[in-house]
């Protein structure tokens, strides 16, 4: 019976979360019969081709569909790693004229925190994976997800695994892995649809608004989608700390998305 081929690869940076403890920072064997694709060999050590941004065979630029050659010394680095690449082949497409998200059931939470921060977040709970994946591809959406499987779909271009449990800590996470501190919007998307909102008068939202809050305010905002209305009560200061409170966060730096803590959700807010 023939021996197999053996080829090695060692992955960088946040590429470890992936792998085993044993394996980090470590070159891993990786043996085979017939030479694999690159993309294949990386997802078989349980790394998600969305989170690659550069790969090297024998210090060579390669693509994913590459075939990998037998005693091949591979290196991989995730997207955003700080090299001075030059000229070499990146395996990841651009980036997205329009950052925008599509986020799997499981984050429900960050789906609303991202939605309070301004940004257009794309969320239900009834997706099925394949479902979800043809979604964010054929919206040009980022796919947030803690689904490693999620992220091995051929269809997914643009992806992330979040790494934080809290949902405080992932929308910190989230902002910074994207350089996103500076385009936060508040208070411009509804919660609950993820519509734009508008400005709105009394008159327009008096069938939606207790008496007393018409009594109390005149500023209003109403979803352009379901129509839903906002107005700055207790709830929207408490919203508003809690805003103020990630930008604090952001504001004091950090390793790019790798935050598993953040300031906590003020008591009584509920998005």
């Amino acid at each position: 019976m023939r021996e197999p081929h053996r080829a090695w690869l060692r992955f960088y940076a946040g590429l470890n979360d992936f792998l085993k403890p044993a394996q980090r920072g470590r070159r891993i064997a990786h043996e085979f019969f017939v030479p694999p694709a690159v993309k294949d060999a990386i997802e078989a050590c349980g790394v998600p081709h969305a989170e690659v941004g550069l790969i090297l065979v024998n210090g060579v630029s390669a693509a994913f569909r590459d075939r990998l050659p037998p005693g091949a010394e591979i290196s991989v680095y995730p997207v955003f790693a700080a090299l001075d690449v030059g000229a070499l082949q990146r395996v990841r497409p651009a980036p997205l004229r329009e950052v925008r998200f599509a986020v799997d059931a499981n984050l429900g939470r960050l789906a609303q925190l991202l939605r309070l921060a301004g940004f257009d977040t794309l969320y239900r709970n009834d997706f099925d994976d394949a479902g979800l994946a043809d979604l964010a591809a054929a919206t040009q959406r980022i796919l947030l997800t803690r689904d490693i499987g999620l992220l091995k779909r051929r269809q997914v271009s643009h992806g992330w695994f979040v790494r934080a449990t809290k949902p405080e800590a992932q929308l910190v996470s989230v902002l910074r892995r994207f350089n996103l501190e500076r385009q936060l919007q508040p208070f411009t998307r509804c919660l609950r649809c993820n519509g734009e909102l508008g400005p709105a008068t009394a008159a327009e939202v008096a069938e939606r608004v207790p008496l007393r809050v018409r009594e109390s305010t005149t500023l209003f905002s109403r979803c352009h989608g379901c129509g839903r209305v906002y107005w700055p009560g207790t709830h929207y200061r408490r919203m508003q700390q809690f805003v103020q409170a990630v930008q604090a966060e952001l504001a004091a730096g950090g390793d790019d998305g790798a935050a598993r803590s953040a300031p906590d959700i003020p008591q009584g807010f509920a998005p």
